[in-house]
């Protein structure tokens, strides 16, 4: 992998986007120390996976998840078990198992998230507001061009398509997708 040159700037923008991406793990890992239920980081994506398709299926979350039929079945039901989701059976297609977030699920999700804004926010507030603006509009071209080939990750939720681009007094900075 390529170093940083003398100025701190990688020549290869993946090499820039890998080391930003260890940090970023970091900063969400030290947000979750003490936080109850603990919930790993394969559990936590399936969350997040079911909130998006809410209803979807359990053959759609492991697509999503990149899973085999078995594993999401092991996954969902230490979910069911901690009280963060529920199975059910489709309500027109016997053979199908809908997936749904329980309200603790949701609030688990809203928890984590709220961790990670006040991590990032910390880092965020350090920058200058010039470099800040750059990061926003290359995170958005990233976002765009991640969609293209990965479509299962989906457009921007509500939040984060009405979150501030920089971080104020009392605004809380543009959400950044977790891949965990």
């Amino acid at each position: 992998m390529p170093r940083p040159s003398r100025s701190g700037a990688y020549e290869d923008p993946a090499a820039a986007l890998a080391a930003a991406a260890e940090l970023l793990a970091v900063l969400h890992a030290r947000g979750q120390d003490g936080v109850t239920p603990a919930v790993s980081p394969s559990q936590l994506r399936a969350l997040l996976a079911v909130e998006a398709s809410e209803g979807g299926n359990l053959r759609t979350l492991g697509e999503v998840l990149g899973s085999r039929p078995p594993s999401v079945t092991r996954l969902c039901d230490r979910l069911e078990a901690m009280g963060l989701l529920t199975r059910s059976p489709h309500p027109s297609r016997r053979r199908e198992v809908e997936v749904r977030l329980t309200p603790r699920g949701r609030t688990v999700l809203d928890e984590r998230r709220a961790i990670r804004v006040r991590e990032l926010s910390a880092v965020l507030g350090r920058m200058a507001p010039d470099a800040l603006e750059a990061l926003t509009t290359g995170l958005a071209a990233f976002r765009e061009a991640a969609a293209g080939l990965y479509p299962a990750a989906g457009p921007p939720t509500d939040a984060e398509a009405s979150a501030p681009t920089a971080p104020g007094p009392s605004s809380a900075p543009a959400q950044v997708p977790d891949s965990a």
